[in-house]
């Protein structure tokens, strides 16, 4: 008995097509093909097994596709081309069941064209099972029978629930010969532990067979006139060396022109995936196959648009697992769909665009679980009167990216102006077949770099390392470098090329979310901008351009440092104005973290606000300040982060250097950083100058008062800063507002101390420290290089109580030293003055001093009430009125909304409308 072995089969150039019936044919001039009604050619062909049967004589196996009509052909039907046909394209997922099957077909019949032709792909996963189907088989793997039952298993009870009587009996006769004919197919390639590409393109194909069979059958069941085609006998493509096939229209046209004359038709189901080489050997379109037949099917027929249906809406502006707030485009051009293709989006296969870009046919994306959605439609141009004037998102259409991916630098001060450099680079790289994605190179030709994907690299380095070698060694080459773990970016739209500024945009956006930027790459139609970037910082740069393009939510991953009065405060304002911010302002504030010094809380979508209180004692854990930065800056879905100190405590200010180094924004009103030595201060401030981080601290000074903002706008402008004079304390100002009378100084702080006013021990407030700190940091904003030290403070705390052992024992002894306010008082008040306590920056003469000052009784200063604060600045143009910041400086509220006021400022920074 002879055997079939691997060779044998490659000595007889063996075909699929041999393998079509039980047995393989090896036939003389008296062997014909049998003609078997409503069956695909490649299936009508009988053969006799090598395996049981041996021949002595010389045989030949026949192996193509081959027209089987004999006789007399029907009377030609002309093909009627044009508008009248419209083309739907159903994927896997459309008809992964039999209700979906049946929901498909009601979109069939529910299209109201005059004519209609569907290609269908493959029910949902059966692709897949068959291409285990062949892994199996070639690696010796029994289960591969196993496999084929449950294909057919999976099938016919598909066929059971939607069809009866002649339509099921026939669809099952048909899959029982298929699963007969791939079994003896499948033991061929077990026996030769070996398959072709055409024998795994022929038994792949079988799905598409199975699904256009099912679907043709269930709309003939609704009673309409339909034909099933298997595209192999219409769909000539010729296979390229890069793994594509490129579509023979002239061939496919005059097949399918023949095809339809034998089987006119309203209404035809079709296989996507398949096809035939000029051989007619049976073969595949490869990745996205169906879409590629729908659009080469809608070029031959001519018609009048092309619908892919999916699994969702339409086309994103961005992917919707990386970028909640991606939205549905109503149209797209083709060139923007192309390249959005290329660059990863869901969108489709740059090359099916081609076929139906030569006739301006349009193609439309939609949902086939959402009938209401319009979809996207692609065509020739993306302008709608509807988006006439639209801003920013109108010119880029559209973001995607490329993850797994390595950069490589050829460089070398020989390259520069050497012909044939990049041929040679190029030229090595496509030796070992890898993809070059992007290409930039400097026009000073002094380095050439390029991306490709990362699993390519170690290949193309070495083929480089091989190629230079001599370059390399007498240096003209100083390297090739690898950059491993990026990604690239792209912004897509065919608008960008007349607009300006749009570049400037891109990367403002980057620049703001603190991405460095390692490659660009742009040619010269503009259709799209790309970007290399790390890959860790991949999805924070995409949500970053995106916000910034399409005003969705600006979101801003947050951390709040210390929940104590202020801390508490500020979380309470967060929740109250959520809402709102989200919904008028486009602004999502998440807090991701609250720490204190004992206790922190961590979240991974953010801390539901309305309940932190509970949730910190729920699911409180022990404070790790490094873990807390980590978790709050680590969520790369969120591009920006920012960390609120509403602390007192030095250390945590000690941080705020190695926060904005890593692109954490810093936002408080802790005086400790600004007021501490100066060295470190200076260093801070150049690093917050030199990058696109933001620290703002607007209430360490005034709370809720606009001083340091006002400050800072007065210098940017070009005034100079004479003086600055202010009362800064909302405890001392309430002190000595109220110090009228018959009053007392201890009288009155101890008020002040019931009403809330002062510290726990009012010791804090009376020593000047505080006014203190907040003149040494006017001071420095001012240009002043002063250290606290240098800077003369008058204590309120007599000299004898400073070492009391309690606030309790202070406030007991207070009122024995009553007298020496007193004095200082009843001076001020027979020269017409009152005492008022106050911080002075001497900008002149480069000092400042904090004391109890005497004011005449029309001077701003006296006319204060309450705990307010009122600070006057004196400059080159305010220089005879010094220009006045009056209101409340103390308290949890208005402390709390001046840094809420910061938070909402860096917002507008990074891209939230104002």
């Amino acid at each position: 008995m002879a055997s079939l072995s691997s060779s044998a089969i490659s000595n007889h150039s063996l075909s699929p097509n041999a393998f079509v019936s039980k047995k393989i044919c090896f036939f003389s001039n008296q062997c014909r093909a049998l003609l078997l009604p409503q069956r695909s050619p490649i299936c009508r062909m009988g053969f006799v097994s090598g395996l049981e049967r041996k021949k002595t004589s010389k045989t030949n196996i026949f192996a193509s596709v081959t027209d089987t009509s004999v006789g007399t052909s029907p009377e030609k039907v002309q093909l009627p081309k044009g508008d009248s046909w419209s083309v739907h394209k159903f994927g896997g997922t459309c008809v992964g069941s039999s209700e979906r099957i049946n929901d498909v077909a009601k979109i069939i019949l529910s299209d109201e064209s005059e004519r209609k032709f569907v290609v269908v792909s493959a029910m949902s996963k059966v692709t897949d099972m068959m291409y285990d189907l062949i892994l199996k088989a070639q690696s010796r793997d029994e289960t591969y029978l196993a496999a084929l039952d449950a294909v057919l298993v999976k099938h016919r009870s598909t066929a059971v629930d939607l069809l009866d009587g002649n339509e099921l009996g026939s669809f099952l006769s048909a899959l029982n010969e298929d699963i007969s004919n791939l079994k003896a197919m499948l033991r061929a390639i077990y026996i030769a532990g070996h398959a072709t590409e055409s024998f795994t393109d022929f038994v792949v194909g079988h799905g598409e067979l199975w699904s256009a069979q099912l679907l043709a059958s269930v709309v003939r069941k609704n009673g309409v006139d339909c034909k099933w085609m298997d595209t192999r006998e219409v769909l000539i493509v010729n296979p390229t060396s890069s793994d594509q096939v490129d579509p023979d229209f002239e061939k496919s046209e005059k097949k399918l022109e023949k095809w339809y004359s034998r089987n006119p038709s309203k209404t035809i189901i079709a296989t996507g995936f398949i096809a035939s080489t000029p051989q007619d050997i049976p073969t595949t379109l490869k990745r996205d196959g169906s879409d590629f037949s729908a659009a080469i099917m809608g070029a031959l027929f001519k018609a009048g648009q092309v619908t892919i249906w999916t699994d969702v809406d339409g086309v994103y502006s961005a992917d919707p697992r990386k970028v909640s707030e991606a939205v549905i485009l109503k149209t797209l051009s083709y060139q923007e769909a192309w390249e959005m293709s290329y660059f990863g989006a869901n969108v489709l296969h740059p090359r099916t665009i081609i076929p139906v870009m030569r006739y301006d046919i349009p193609i439309i994306i939609r949902n086939v679980f959402n009938l209401s959605a319009p979809g996207t439609k692609i065509c020739r141009s993306s302008t709608t009167e509807d988006e006439v004037d639209q801003s920013l998102e109108s010119f880029v259409r559209g973001f995607a990216t490329i993850d797994n991916l390595a950069l490589v630098n050829v460089e070398g001060t020989g390259m520069a102006g050497v012909p044939g450099t990049a041929s040679a680079i190029f030229s090595a790289v496509k030796d070992v077949g890898a993809n070059v994605i992007m290409i930039s190179q400097a026009s000073s030709e002094h380095s050439v770099c390029f991306a490709v994907p990362e699993k390519e690299v170690k290949a193309v380095s070495k083929a480089l390392q091989s190629r230079f070698r001599e370059a390399l060694n007498a240096g003209r080459l100083s390297q090739v470098q690898v950059i491993p773990n990026c990604s690239i970016l792209a912004a897509v739209g065919q608008k960008m090329a007349s607009t300006p500024g749009v570049s400037a945009t891109l990367f403002n956006a980057l620049a703001k979310a603190n991405i460095n930027v390692r490659a660009i790459a742009q040619g010269c139609s503009e259709y799209n901008i790309t970007v290399v970037l790390k890959r860790e910082d991949c999805i924070r740069a995409l949500r970053a351009v995106h916000s910034r393009f399409y005003l969705s939510r600006t979101t801003i991953a947050m951390g709040i440092v210390g929940p104590g009065l202020i801390g508490a405060t500020l979380l309470d304002q967060l929740r109250d104005q959520a809402a709102t911010l989200k919904e008028e302002f486009n602004i999502d504030l998440r807090v991701m973290g609250i720490t204190g010094s004992r206790t922190m809380l961590l979240s991974e979508t953010g801390v539901d606000l309305s309940r932190w209180r509970e949730l910190q004692q729920e699911k409180g854990e022990r404070a790790d300040m490094e873990k807390f930065v980590q978790h709050v800056h680590g969520n790369h879905f969120i591009p920006n982060t920012v960390l609120v100190d509403c602390t007192a405590d030095s250390v945590i200010a000690s941080h705020y250097y190695g926060w904005l180094r890593k692109g954490i924004h810093v936002v408080t009103p802790n005086k400790k950083a600004n007021s501490g030595p100066l060295d470190q201060y200076l260093k801070l401030r150049a690093l917050q100058r030199q990058s696109y981080t933001h620290y703002f601290y607007e209430a360490t000074v005034g709370a809720g008062l606009p001083i340091i903002n006002t400050l800072q706008g007065l210098l940017e402008t070009g005034d100079k800063i004479l003086r600055i004079e202010g009362i800064f304390s909302g405890t001392l100002s309430y002190i000595f507002n109220n110090l009228v009378g018959r009053r007392t100084f201890s009288e009155v702080v101890a008020e002040a101390k019931q009403a809330g006013f002062t510290e726990p021990d009012p010791r804090d407030d009376l020593s000047g420290t505080d006014v203190c700190r907040k003149v040494i940091i006017l001071a420095r904003e001012s240009g002043l290089k002063l250290e606290l030290s240098d800077i003369p403070v008058e204590s309120l705390v007599p000299e004898p109580l400073k070492d009391s052992a309690s606030a309790e024992e202070f406030m007991q002894k207070l009122p024995q030293f009553d007298h020496d306010v007193a004095k200082k008082r009843q001076i001020a008040e027979d020269a017409g003055e009152v005492l008022r306590y106050v911080g002075v920056v001497d900008v002149v003469n480069q000092k400042g001093v904090v004391k109890l000052q005497a004011y005449k009784n029309d001077h701003p200063f006296a006319q204060l009430s309450g705990a307010d604060n009122i600070i006057a600045f004196t400059t080159t143009r305010y220089k005879d009125q010094p220009l006045i910041v009056r209101g409340p400086g103390a308290g949890a509220e208005v402390t709390a909304g001046g840094v809420f006021s910061d938070i909402l400022r860096l917002a507008s920074y990074l891209g939230a409308p104002s």
